[in-house]
């Protein structure tokens, strides 16, 4: 796959989509010599703002290393990244960490959560550190719609793995960040839960210009993306739009059991 070399704050020469994250080049390596292993090899992509796109590839693809960088969670061994137009690449940590906190949400499998506060406080916990009062009538939105009203109060020992899952993207959410990324954001979720979850992410993305990318795994929650990015051996080997879970099926269908493309 080719990608263009667009403006980082612009997405193209004339200016006419703007992206939210981008990565320019980027080589991921670890080890050295013989023994050294490419994660990323030399990748370049843009993430369009408002949009939602879903990262797939089979196991050791470089699908977590690559959102891992465009989050500015890793670093690279060569190559450019920029988050909501700033470039992260040799950022010092503490500029790093106050661009993560003001424009990035993060969704893991592993929930991340304090476990000295309850729910709630661990919704608004990012929005605490900004000293940011949040929005009460979305926060109840976001609260509602992972069902966590009856759990408010409960700290996360006192909850089940989904509910907790829920919990963190409650908060990756809470605060309408620039861009929020989802490491199999639904992996913990029943499947109706998660199917709540998918579709209030697609409507953050239509109905409030919400950004957002996903590694995933699941053709059924790559469906609900705009746009989906293909890895393997580190390289985009091909995209799609307007994507359904059987035509997602069909194109990992086309990956053999060692994550290259047959």
């Amino acid at each position: 796959m080719t990608t263009a070399v667009v403006d980082p704050t612009t997405g193209g020469s004339g200016g006419n989509t703007a992206v939210a994250a981008r990565a320019e080049g980027v080589v991921k390596a670890y080890g050295s010599g013989e023994t050294q292993v490419l994660a990323l090899d030399g990748v370049t992509v843009d993430v369009a703002r408002g949009a939602y796109t879903a990262i797939m590839g089979p196991s050791g693809s470089g699908k977590s290393t690559l959102m891992h960088c465009l989050a500015g969670l890793d670093t690279v061994t060569s190559g450019r990244i920029w988050i909501a137009g700033t470039e992260v690449t040799g950022l010092r940590d503490k500029k790093l960490t106050r661009l993560r906190r003001d424009n990035v949400g993060f969704i893991f499998q592993a929930f991340n959560l304090l476990p000295t506060l309850n729910a709630a406080e661990n919704i608004t916990l990012p929005m605490d550190i900004a000293g940011r009062k949040p929005d009460q009538a979305w926060l109840d939105r976001v609260i509602d719609t992972v069902g966590l009203r009856d759990r408010l109060r409960h700290r996360p020992n006192e909850l089940s793995g989904g509910q907790q899952q829920r919990v963190a993207v409650a908060r990756a959410l809470a605060a309408r960040p620039e861009i929020i990324f989802g490491d199999e954001p639904t992996g913990n979720l029943d499947s109706r839960a998660g199917a709540e979850v998918l579709g209030f992410l697609r409507k953050s993305v239509d109905e409030l210009g919400q950004t957002i990318v996903m590694v995933t795994h699941d053709p059924v929650a790559a469906a609900y993306a705009d746009r989906i990015i293909f890895l393997a051996d580190g390289r985009i080997v091909d995209e799609m739009t307007s994507p359904t879970a059987d035509l997602v099926l069909d194109r990992m269908r086309g990956f053999d059991g060692q994550g290259r493309v047959s």
